[in-house]
C-alpha cells in the first residue's frame, strides 16, 4: 500500500456472516476510494463458499441443518472455508494500483511475520495458503472490480477441526458439474504449533500493530447512515436463499441410501438452486407411478419448500415407508 495512503481500520462488532459479508462490499463500494482499509472480524459458526460454487457440493445439508451453521457466499473466488470463534478474519481494501494483478503476497507476508513474533514459523505457500509444516492456517482470496481491490482471509487461531471436517465432508454422491471444487488439505491451528496459547485478542492487537505500525490508528466508526446501508444489503442479498443457494450453474448428482423400507438412488440435474429433472430407482415399493413423483418434484426449489412438497404428494403413495423428510435429506444431501 502507498505512503501517502491513509489507512483507516475497521472492527466489526457483529458474529453474524451475512452482516459481515455486507459490511465488507459496503465498505469496498461506498466508503471513500482516496483511503484504503484494514479490517477484523469474526463469524460464528458458518461455512463461507466462494462466489462461484455449489453450496450443494461444498456442504454436509445434514450436519449444517442439525447444528445450526450458516452458509454464506462471499464475492470472491476459491473455495469453501468453515468459520467459528476461535478464526479471525482479515480484510485489506486498497487501490488496484498499488497491487498488480493477484499478488496475495504482499498482504500475507504482514499475517507470516506477526507469526513468527509469537515463536511461529508459517509460510506463504500455493496460489493463497498460510501453512505450519505443510498444514493449512489460512486461506485467502481477492475480489477486483473498479481500480478497487479487496483481499480477504481466514486464520485458525484455535477453531475446532473436528466441526470443521465434519460440515465441509460432503455426504457420498457422485457430481457432474461447471462450479469451482473447494480442493480439502490438510489443517491445523496457530496454537497447536504455538509455544504457547495465544489468545484472540492477543493475536489481534499483534496483527493490528503490525500491519498498522506502533503510532495509534483511529478506527472508523460507522455512522447510522452506514449501518442502515450494511443490514439493507445483509437483507436483501447475503441472507437470502437465492444468494446463498440458488447462485449455482447446473449440476448433476448421484446419490443414494438404504432405507428400512429399501434402497433408493436419486439421478438429479439442478440449475440455480432448482431440479430441473429426477430420477428414482430402487427396490422399494409403492402404488403410485414413481413417474408422477418426478414430474411433480421438476422446477421444485432445493430448501425446506423440498420437503414441503414431498408431504403435498403423499409420499408413501409412490415409496412405502420413506418419509418426506428422509428422502428430501438425500435429495438436498
Amino acid at each position: 500500500m502507498r505512503s501517502d495512503t491513509e489507512v483507516k481500520y475497521i472492527e466489526s462488532k457483529s458474529t453474524d456472516p451475512y452482516f459481515n459479508l455486507a459490511l465488507e462490499e459496503y465498505v469496498f463500494e461506498s466508503l471513500p476510494k482516496d483511503d484504503s482499509y484494514f479490517m477484523l472480524w469474526q463469524n460464528s459458526n458458518t461455512i463461507v463458499i466462494g462466489k462461484y460454487q455449489n453450496a450443494v457440493e461444498e456442504v454436509n445439508q445434514q450436519i449444517v441443518d442439525e447444528r445450526g451453521i450458516k452458509v454464506a457466499r462471499r464475492l470472491s473466488g476459491g473455495g469453501a472455508v468453515y468459520h467459528d470463534m476461535g478464526n479471525l478474519n482479515f480484510t485489506f481494501i486498497v487501490d488496484q494500483k498499488d497491487v498488480k494483478g493477484l499478488n496475495f503476497r504482499i498482504f500475507v507476508v504482514p499475517i507470516v511475520e506477526t507469526l513468527r513474533g509469537f515463536g511461529v514459523e508459517a509460510e506463504f505457500t500455493g496460489r493463497n495458503d498460510i501453512t505450519i509444516n505443510g498444514m493449512k492456517i489460512s486461506g485467502n482470496s481477492q475480489y477486483v472490480r473498479k481500480q478497487r481491490v479487496m483481499h480477504h482471509g481466514c486464520i485458525m487461531l484455535d477453531s475446532d477441526l473436528e466441526k470443521v471436517a465434519d460440515a465441509l465432508k460432503v455426504r457420498e454422491a457422485k457430481f457432474r458439474s461447471k462450479n469451482s471444487k473447494s480442493v480439502r488439505s490438510r489443517v491445523t491451528t496457530i496454537n497447536a504449533n504455538a509455544p504457547r496459547k495465544i489468545s484472540m485478542d492477543e493475536f489481534k492487537s499483534a496483527l493490528k500493530e503490525h500491519i498498522l505500525g506502533y503510532e495509534s490508528v483511529e478506527a472508523y466508526e460507522l455512522t447510522a447512515d452506514d449501518l442502515r446501508e450494511i443490514e439493507r444489503l445483509r437483507d436483501e442479498k447475503y441472507a437470502t436463499w437465492e444468494w446463498n443457494y440458488g447462485r449455482a450453474a447446473q449440476y448433476e448428482m448421484t446419490r443414494e441410501e438404504k432405507f428400512d423400507a429399501g434402497l433408493v438412488t436419486v439421478n438429479m440435474t439442478a440449475k440455480d438452486g432448482r431440479i430441473v429433472d429426477i430420477k428414482f430407482y430402487g427396490d422399494f415399493f409403492g402404488n403410485g407411478e414413481i413417474e408422477d413423483l418426478e414430474n411433480a418434484l421438476r422446477g421444485v426449489i432445493l430448501d425446506s419448500r423440498l420437503e414441503d412438497k414431498l408431504m403435498e404428494l403423499d409420499l408413501g403413495e409412490y415409496m412405502s415407508g420413506v418419509s418426506p423428510q428422509e428422502l428430501a435429506r438425500l435429495i438436498r444431501g
